[in-house]
């Protein structure tokens, strides 16, 4: 009876996402806040250096309005970073969340070269810069209160830099691109013909970085790129995974499967029908996004 199981998971994860967006007139994801004269928000532009020191990521702090500290969203871009998803940002700082967003080293100007691995790297620096003394004094972060989002790409990232580090709060996911699996398949010469027919134009804003080298390094380092691997690796924390069907859906539904199989009673998403942008759906993709933040500890 393990289909029948399997049936009654997706109902409810079905049922989950269309119920979150009844109090949508009265969200943060289509309402101002008040205005605050004394507290408001702002953005802070700034450049993350590479712990290595090759190259830098550019960055932007987007603070919320009132007195702090206040929790805080990392917010991970994909490949290349097309779809920034900067009306989740503005989402979740108008529901009094601050946001960091950033540009990987060697994407979209920021200095060096890019790569999975950088950007993993980079993924793990931008969380250690959250938790700096310093910078938690400056603006007005809650260390305590620290979660983690990604889309695409960036979904691997924010699942690798959440799976080391235990003190992030939740983990939420947005089509998440299962970047070792896709690697292997470069291995036969199809496989390697149809990665460069998908990512021909997303080379444009990386720099160090081509085609069949990041196919090579995605194939050759496919265990470190397991996506399911390390969202098993999070655990029983809050996590939300939501899936395009005609993009990345069957992949994010067979890892949001998992994890509730592993025992994740904290465990949400579902499968939508969109594209891989979310493109007709990103109101209530900003919905989910802070319905589900107001769920965190």
């Amino acid at each position: 009876m393990a289909w029948v199981k399997r049936a009654v998971l997706l109902l409810a994860l079905f049922l989950s996402t269309q119920f979150s967006g009844l109090a949508l007139a009265q969200n943060a994801a289509i309402a101002d806040p008040p205005h605050d004269a004394v507290n408001p928000p702002r953005p802070v532009a700034f450049v993350l250096p590479a712990p290595d020191g090759a190259g830098a990521m550019n960055a932007l702090l987007w603070l919320t309005g009132g007195a702090g500290p206040h929790p805080t969203l990392l917010l991970f871009h994909g490949f290349p970073g097309n779809e920034q998803n900067l009306d989740l940002a503005q989402a979740a700082r108008r529901a009094g969340w601050h946001v960091l967003t950033l540009h990987y080293r060697g994407s979209w100007g920021s200095p060096g070269d890019f790569s999975f691995s950088h950007a993993a790297q980079d993924a793990h620096s931008a969380l250690a810069w959250l938790r700096k003394p310093e910078n938690v004094a400056k603006f007005g972060i809650d260390p305590r209160r620290i979660a983690v989002a990604g889309h695409s790409m960036g979904g691997f990232m924010a699942s690798d830099a959440a799976a080391d580090d235990p003190a992030v709060i939740g983990l939420f996911l947005i089509d998440a691109w299962y970047i070792g699996k896709y690697g292997a398949q470069t291995a036969t010469a199809k496989g390697l013909a149809d990665w460069r027919e998908a990512h021909v134009d997303d080379m444009a804003p990386l720099a160090g970085a081509t085609m069949d080298g990041l196919a090579k390094e995605s194939r050759e380092n496919a265990a470190r790129f397991d996506l399911k691997a390390r969202v098993l690796a999070y655990g029983q924390r809050p996590l939300a995974i939501y899936g395009a069907a005609s993009a990345r859906g069957p992949d994010n539904l067979e890892i949001l499967n998992a994890a509730v199989q592993a025992g994740n009673r904290q465990a949400s998403g579902g499968l939508w029908d969109t594209d891989h942008s979310f493109s007709d759906r990103r109101i209530a993709l900003a919905a989910a996004l802070v319905d589900w933040l107001g769920t965190l500890p």
